[in-house]
């Protein structure tokens, strides 16, 4: 797969490498390549460490001399305690197993909202990337970081700027937060890919929002979705303050479009059960054949943690 293999939706198979050995777990997880690992505890590293590892383990996704993209949300000036943005913890122990699959580099990028320093300060972003070898940050805040790119098929776009750092690398892993949407009903792996491109207002001012975020997702597509429900914001999203309750998950899969499906299924988003039929854009990729809102159940790893 070519540095340009994000702009082409591929479906991996199962024969892939074993991880290296995960830290936390100590035997707890028989490692099986699922598509998708629903992981609960309070230990979040062993939460996202059982996850990777039930879905075939990290070398599964990174190889000897890659380099690794890793998008998670920290567009917002709150703490990670809010639900607004990737808890810290996350992103350290992936950007941890990249680098000891062999990952030639890891690199973290955002596209923050608005007030750029207090979001990377706040999110607990600024003090993570301060402290840790294990990857670079980059933040995305001008044009010179962004070309155009065609979207083949697009309904609502041809052409989008999006990330140079997509086509430096070798594997593309996203890292949302679990939230809900004032406008999408809720914010998890593919409105999270709105991150990594330079033309967002558009999106909501000017086009069909849905079909706008699907048309970014058919060229846009992680090898993996590392899915971070520790704290999730119910009411009130995507910026918050609103209702927080601590699910203390973990989801991990390969199909991004099923991630978001189980992720509506955790909690009430907006004072409502969510049925992942009923959100638009994530109806509207399974349509175009992006994913499924309907994995086979013995895809599917579950494990809680005491």
């Amino acid at each position: 797969m070519d540095r340009r293999s994000f702009l082409i939706t591929t479906v991996l198979g199962f024969g892939a490498l074993k991880a290296l050995g995960a830290r936390h777990l100590d035997g707890l997880i028989t490692p099986i390549d699922y598509e998708l690992a629903v992981i609960k505890g309070g230990d979040i590293a062993r939460n996202v460490e059982a996850a990777v590892e039930s879905v075939g383990g990290i070398g599964r996704f990174v190889k000897q001399g890659d380099i690794v993209l890793l998008k998670p949300n920290v567009s917002f000036p709150n703490p990670p305690e809010w639900g607004t943005t990737t808890h810290p913890v996350v992103i350290e122990t992936v950007a941890d197993l990249c680098a000891g699959a062999g990952a030639k580099r890891v690199i973290v990028a955002d596209f923050p909202m608005s007030r750029a320093r207090m979001c990377l300060q706040r999110s607990g972003m600024a003090e993570l990337a301060a402290s840790t070898r294990a990857f670079t940050f980059v933040e995305l805040k001008s044009e010179r970081h962004f070309e155009t790119v065609p979207v083949p098929g697009g309904e609502e776009v041809q052409e989008l700027r999006v990330a140079r750092l997509l086509a430096k690398a070798d594997v593309f892993i996203n890292l949302p937060t679990a939230k809900a949407h004032s406008a999408t009903g809720v914010s998890f792996g593919l409105k999270n890919l709105m991150g990594l491109f330079w033309e967002r207002q558009p999106f909501h001012q000017k086009y069909d929002l849905h079909n706008a975020i699907v048309d970014l997702a058919s060229i846009m597509r992680p090898r993996l979705t590392v899915l971070d429900a520790t704290y999730g914001l119910l009411t009130n999203g995507p910026q918050g303050p609103g209702k927080v309750e601590q699910l203390n998950t973990i989801i991990a899969g390969i199909d991004p479009v099923a991630v978001d499906a189980e992720a509506c299924l955790l909690a009430p988003w907006n004072g409502r059960t969510t049925d992942p039929d009923n959100i638009m854009h994530l109806a509207k990729a399974a349509e175009r054949g992006l994913g499924t809102l309907n994995l086979s159940p013995d895809l599917v790893f579950r494990k809680e943690f005491g």
